[in-house]
């Protein structure tokens, strides 16, 4: 039984508690929104980790991608990666490794991460036939699903599967170019592929036997936007929509074989279409939970993007998004550091919060009002407890001129909070 089969016959599960409980709702709405398809438990029965989900009336998730590449492979720095993600708040990773021992990095990875994991099971028989000299036109059908099996038994949580870059999505594509092409990595493999034999998406064609796959071990589908925009200038063009349009129809299939299948979305967006994206999504897709790269407001930002997305990202989530995929300071340039991983969990984190004040409210409002409430005070140690990243906060404080006084070194004597209990004690006491 899988997650969402337990869900439609009625039944809560452990996780459905656990993620009721993190949430502070109650275990039966958790139920229901799993069975109508609007909220993912991505949880393979070969791990045990605190579950978390993903989806309608929840807190918006953040990812941390993550993983080696041809050019920098160092296992024991991946690991280091996954910890600070971790230690920033981050409630899931991505191994997108493609250098070094791929099967090795990703075990190590899913024995210690405390969190939800996901791969993109094509980078790796992309990456075997690489390195045997074959190249991508080596693959088979067997080959890919031969490694979602593997990885499924391994126990990874979710799997970003490519399955709307069809025949008829790829000319819908010819028939309208674009800026920037095909920026998915797995997309591209997928249309060289098919382009050369002039041959359908296996993934798409058998689509049923990875379906079959993930039910055996409950593991969760993320339709992966393999025409993703990768320019603002090519968001919403009639490729993605073409894609987004599939990717519906798959989500309800897996939803009726007993599969939790959740949509990825763009990618790069201007501000003025990202409200009609997330509701594209939303109604194409019978409200299926949405996961974002971003999005990028602005294509300008490169050794900045982590800002640009957390822009798109705060907006998309207010709206409805669910899962921000985070962005880092060297996106476009190289694979970021650890420090750089630290950096854009957080501001992913702050996005998230961000969208989630206005999609759900009081429920998200509580900790800004005991941070504000403690600055009223002038309590810093109150502050710093309610803080997303108090340990950065700390640090500020304490390197600062002022750590000793009640004020901070921007106001000194002039703070205006004690200039107006003054103000306050004068006016009440007339």
């Amino acid at each position: 039984m899988t997650q969402l089969s337990e869900a439609v016959a009625g039944r809560v599960t452990d996780q459905m508690r656990q993620v009721a409980a993190a949430e502070r709702l109650e275990p039966e709405q958790i139920r229901a929104g799993v069975a109508a398809g609007r909220i993912v438990i991505p949880y393979n029965r070969h791990r045990s980790f605190p579950a978390r989900g993903v989806g309608e009336g929840l807190s918006t998730k953040v990812n941390a991608n993550i993983g080696s590449s041809l050019s920098h492979a160092h296992p024991e720095e991946e690991l280091a990666k996954l910890k600070v993600a971790v230690d920033a708040g981050a409630d899931a990773v991505m191994d997108l490794s493609t250098g070094g021992d791929l099967g090795a990095i990703r075990r190590a990875i899913l024995a210690a991460s405390p969190v939800m994991v996901g791969t993109v099971p094509i980078y790796a028989v992309a990456t075997e036939l690489e390195h045997s000299g074959a190249g991508i036109l080596a693959m088979t059908a067997d080959m890919l699903f031969d490694e979602i099996r593997a990885q499924a038994e391994e126990g990874v949580d979710f799997v970003t599967v490519h399955c709307g870059v069809t025949r008829g999505s790829l000319d819908c594509l010819a028939a309208h170019p674009r800026v920037t092409g095909i920026v998915s990595r797995g997309g591209s493999l997928l249309a060289r592929w098919m382009g050369h034999f002039d041959r359908e998406n296996p993934l798409y064609e058998q689509y049923d036997r990875l379906l079959a796959i993930c039910s055996e071990h409950d593991v969760t589908l993320s339709l992966g936007d393999g025409l993703r925009p990768g320019s603002i200038l090519d968001a919403s063009d009639p490729p993605q929509l073409e894609e987004l349009k599939i990717l519906g129809e798959l989500a309800r299939r897996a939803r009726a074989a007993g599969v939790q299948a959740m949509i990825e979305g763009p990618g790069h967006v201007p501000l003025d279409l990202v409200v009609s994206s997330v509701e594209d999504e939303k109604r194409l897709c019978d409200g299926a939970p949405f996961y974002v790269l971003g999005p990028l407001t602005t294509d300008i930002g490169a050794g900045y993007d982590h800002i640009a997305a957390a822009i798109g990202g705060a907006l998309a989530a207010a709206h409805g998004a669910d899962f921000l995929c985070y962005v880092t300071a060297a996106e476009h340039l190289r694979l970021p550091t650890v420090e750089e991983v630290r950096e854009g969990v957080v501001a992913t984190r702050l996005a998230a919060h961000s969208g989630d004040i206005v999609k759900l409210g009081e429920r998200a409002r509580r900790r800004d009002r005991a941070v504000s409430e403690a600055r009223r005070a002038l309590d810093w140690n109150g502050m710093f407890a309610n803080l997303l990243d108090p340990v950065m906060a700390r640090h500020k404080r304490l390197h600062s001129e002022d750590a000793e006084r009640e004020v901070c070194t921007m106001c000194g004597d002039l703070c205006a909070v004690r200039t107006f209990d003054l103000y306050a004690k004068e006016r009440d006491g007339k």
